[in-house]
């Protein structure tokens, strides 16, 4: 039984090819894109007042040097958000699960922020590993922590978004078992535990807006140290 609630995370295959990538792709086909027979109706405006809100909350702390990288932000936001949401609903598969596609996600991101604040600042950049006015018998010990603090910063939002997401999911599956268990012996305690398992997926749908709200905006407060 314990397999099982990890089946879920399992890479879905068909004819041996794995369909991960289709389920990446598929959240992008929901979005209408503009073309020269564009008619303005509610899902078109309802999508461009929410990127517009997205774009303007991601770039108001950065400074027009910045503000090419929205283009990038807003795509990764909506991709992430589509995913996590899409991901809740059932018999479907949730590929920011997946530790490797996180990481394929936050390592280049965190990378070109940083060698953007070596190309145009070197000195500002470096400076980040020794805080100002550190005694001199400190200087190798803090310079090391300050180093690896700044190269676990791609592992840390990997990690974060893959065990938020994973727990949600372990849980909601685990309760609605439990339900589907107790409703023939106790139907009044799986009536409580249903009660349970809807107030969670509510939080599950919050947690899943609000890491990919965490995912971006912590890529641009990188960007902000480096800009």
């Amino acid at each position: 039984m314990n397999l099982s609630f990890f089946d879920q995370f399992a890479s879905p295959c068909l004819l041996g090819i794995p369909l991960i990538l289709l389920s990446m792709l598929f959240p992008t086909l929901l979005l209408p894109s503009p073309n020269n027979r564009w008619i303005t109706n509610r899902l078109s405006t309802l999508q461009s007042w929410f990127l517009h809100l997205i774009t303007k909350q991601l770039m108001a702390p950065l400074n027009k040097e910045a503000h090419k990288w929205a283009l990038i932000l807003t795509s990764l936001m909506t991709l992430l958000l589509l995913i996590n949401l899409l991901g809740l609903l059932p018999y479907t598969f949730t590929p920011t699960t997946q530790l490797s596609m996180n990481m394929a996600l936050a390592f280049p991101l965190w990378f070109a922020t940083l060698l953007t604040g070596l190309r145009n600042q070197p000195s500002i950049s470096l400076g980040h590993l020794l805080p100002e006015g550190t005694p001199t018998p400190l200087i190798p010990a803090l310079i090391m922590i300050e180093t690896t603090s700044l190269l676990i910063r791609p592992l840390a939002l990997g990690v974060r978004l893959t065990a938020n997401l994973t727990a949600g999911h372990l849980l909601i599956q685990l309760i609605s078992t439990a339900t589907t268990v107790l409703l023939p012996i106790m139907p009044t305690v799986s009536l409580l535990t249903a009660s349970i398992l809807f107030l969670l997926t509510i939080l599950e749908v919050a947690v899943a807006m609000i890491q990919a709200y965490v995912f971006v905006l912590l890529l641009s407060l990188y960007l902000q140290e480096n800009i």
